[in-house]
């Protein structure tokens, strides 16, 4: 048995390790875990507590994916719920789509009786009502509802920097696979933007076969390049998990123009292995790992990675079809 968690995991890996222990299947000892990640409002960045888009408000995504059945469910930018884990798992279980975003993932949501509230806690709406004052030309604050938003988006500064997501992935006692993700999104985001989060394949992608892969960070990044299904397919194709991540970010060195800036990709495979790596990472990067037979889940530094450089102004380093040195 096996758990790999980001950082942002911290509050919910003790549980999700404890009902793996158990014998809980893997997916829902995720859930169990990322639920606790998105009521806790230290984590600015999961559910609430998570910052707003450019408008004031918290839009939320998350996604499951069953290895063993292949089975997937995801919602975007969902407004008003507290838990978009669960929304997901709903969608997969419960209606033959996958993926539901806006109105319809909150028609779901109250539909099934999710847990409605309101993600915006006062220390975000004070940052965000102080970057509005600040930022926003006169004109545009008297119009706001109509106001352009193009540049506002470019030259935000992210008040996330150094957060991410927070992504599970596990193999259980009966050797299943399961991956979950929740996230905020970026700070300051233009409304609707959808991160790498619910895309499958992108943000996550489990298989029981061979591994399941996460990733934080750019999901702008994951998404051109399809990250976390193009892992578990060079697992598929004989690679171990380490030769396989550093595969994928391989393929990241082919995108040019866009945003570039950071990714950390995790991996595990069926055999209990696990590789964490953070793409254009510092030093800080850290991930949790927790196996059958450890007494707690550990803390460990994720190996770092450079691609290109970043710049550090403005946060968080949008790069918009500037010209891009050739990788090797």
């Amino acid at each position: 048995m096996i758990v790999v968690t980001n950082n942002e995991g911290t509050p919910g890996v003790p549980e999700t390790a404890r009902l793996l222990r158990e014998g809980a299947p893997a997916l829902a000892a995720i859930e169990a875990g990322i639920r606790k990640v998105e009521i806790d409002e230290t984590i600015r960045t999961v559910g609430r507590g998570g910052w707003p888009n450019l408008l004031g408000e918290v839009e939320l995504d998350a996604a499951v994916m069953d290895g063993t059945t292949l089975r997937t469910g995801a919602v975007g930018a969902l407004k008003g719920f507290l838990h978009p884990v669960s929304v997901a798992r709903a969608v997969m279980e419960r209606l033959p789509h996958v993926f539901l975003v806006g109105e319809g993932a909150a028609r779901f949501a109250r539909e099934i009786g999710a847990e409605a509230g309101d993600n915006l806690i006062p220390d975000s709406r004070r940052v965000w009502q102080a970057w509005f004052e600040k930022e926003v030309p006169e004109a545009s604050k008297r119009n706001w509802a109509e106001a352009p938003l193009i540049d506002l988006c470019r030259h935000a500064v992210d008040p996330e920097v150094g957060h991410d997501t927070t992504v599970f992935i596990a193999l259980d006692g009966k050797k299943e696979i399961a991956g979950a993700v929740s996230t905020s999104g970026w700070g300051w985001k233009y409304p609707g933007r959808l991160g790498d989060s619910p895309v499958i394949g992108a943000g996550m992608y489990a298989d029981t076969r061979y591994g399941a892969c996460a990733c934080t960070g750019a999901g702008e990044m994951t998404i051109r390049a399809g990250t976390s299904r193009a892992v578990v397919l060079y697992m598929k194709m004989g690679m171990s998990v380490e030769a396989a991540v550093r595969e994928a970010v391989e393929d990241m060195r082919r995108l040019k123009g866009g945003l570039i800036n950071r990714v950390t990709i995790h991996a595990i495979d069926t055999k209990g292995n696990h590789k964490v790596v953070a793409v254009n990472g510092n030093p800080q990067n850290t991930y949790w790992l927790w196996q059958d037979g450890m007494t707690a889940p550990q803390s460990l530094p994720a190996e770092i990675i450079p691609i290109s450089p970043i710049t550090a102004k403005p946060s968080p380093s949008m790069i918009y079809g500037a010209k891009r040195r050739e990788q090797a």
